[in-house]
């Protein structure tokens, strides 16, 4: 329950002035919360959440009516899954600890690090994930950071833009906007649309590639083994410019399996292995492919900035004949930058290893915006 790998947040409220009144109807009840005196037994997970949270949240987690509340900010529904799932720990502790501010929300939520102590919280917020009692829902433990090539096993609802830039032996840059979209509690649905720009050696050209569609489906999660595996499967259809190297001119068909694991020390790994299948097979052989991440987060100030440094090893060959294996690897570091923590950027350096005649060191970064989260210009 104390896990701070991941460090994301969707509490999904705005920050907006409030008036005097309403945060002293608010600070209240905060200030009325018992304390335990020395020596005192422990409190049960229900006994802080009704000492602490019931004022506001109500007894069943669906939160007090807004008339005998008295402002108007909404109050969340723990009962809601979609809501309640998809923060690890470490989000929900950092608005219990230091209030509504400490994720950009408003502040009208307090903080109830001078009323409750670290073990209190975290009772209450125990009690609080117990409102959920679909299990089918992954836990935000496993939203582990992103890489910028392996995919992940998380289903999301995110936007991602990302830049690749090769300076050498003609100048290219690659872009690709990926939207994903989460369906219930397992599945995910992804439209990819690149974008790129390229020297001809006759002048730049430029063109939309070859736009791909994918379905993800999440087979098994366990936030307590910090373990989640997902299958998924993608097309690519040839949309983009054969002529001037921005497509393949035949369809591809893409399946592959994502998993992620949460490591001692707030370490983490993720792999990605598949197939490329093109629907034309004298244009293209068959390819295989295979992607492992090793990465490790840190936060600034327990609930700050998160950096996540991490590196890729990635492998491919085609299947056909005695084909070699390539190998790259790709260094890189996400860090977040809004107070939410729903904007990241990251930034890497894609190095061929083996067999490189031919293959060029690419600059990678992307800027990922949660948009489940809130606005891009919000939660800052």
């Amino acid at each position: 329950m104390t896990s701070t790998t991941p460090r994301r947040s969707r509490f999904g409220a705005a920050v907006i002035a409030v008036p005097p009144l309403a945060l002293l109807l608010l600070w209240v009840p905060l200030a009325a919360v018992p304390r335990q005196g020395p020596g005192a037994p422990a409190r049960t997970p229900e006994q802080v959440y009704r000492a602490a949270c019931l004022n506001c949240h109500g007894p069943h987690g669906t939160g007090v009516p807004q008339p005998t509340l008295g402002f108007d900010v909404p109050v969340p529904d723990f009962t809601d899954c979609s809501f309640a799932t998809r923060e690890p720990d470490a989000d929900w502790l950092a608005v219990v600890s230091d209030g509504g501010p400490a994720r950009a929300f408003s502040k009208l939520m307090p903080a109830f690090r001078d009323a409750l102590t670290p073990e209190e919280m975290r009772a209450a917020l125990t009690y609080v994930r117990g409102f959920c009692a679909d299990e089918a829902w992954p836990r935000g433990e496993l939203n582990l950071p992103r890489p910028l090539v392996t995919e992940k096993a998380f289903p999301e609802d995110e936007a991602v833009l990302t830049t690749a830039v090769t300076p050498e032996g003609g100048t290219s840059v690659a872009n690709k906007l990926v939207y994903e979209k989460r369906l219930g509690a397992r599945s995910q649905v992804e439209i990819v649309v690149p974008y790129g720009f390229r020297d001809s050696g006759a002048g730049w050209v430029n063109g939309i590639g070859d736009v791909a569609f994918g379905f993800k489906r999440s087979l098994y999660h366990d936030h307590r083994k910090g373990s989640i595996f997902s299958v998924t499967g993608e097309v690519v259809l040839p949309t983009g410019d054969e002529k001037d190297g921005f497509g393949k001119g035949y369809t591809v068909f893409e399946p592959f399996v994502t998993f992620g694991q949460i490591l001692p020390g707030d370490a983490f790994l993720q792999f990605q292995g598949g197939v490329e299948i093109p629907s034309d097979s004298r244009k293209a052989d068959k390819e295989a492919f295979w992607r492992t991440t090793f990465g490790r987060s840190f936060s600034q100030n327990v609930y700050g900035r998160t950096w996540s440094p991490m590196v890729e090893f990635l492998g491919f060959r085609e299947l056909e004949g005695n084909r070699p294996t390539y190998w790259d690897v790709v260094p890189q570091m996400q860090v977040t930058l809004s107070t939410r923590q729903h904007i990241m950027a990251n930034v890497g350096v894609r190095v061929p290893v083996s067999h490189r005649g031919g293959r060029r060191t690419q600059l990678i970064f992307y800027l990922l915006w949660d948009w489940f989260d809130g606005p891009l210009a919000g939660g800052w």
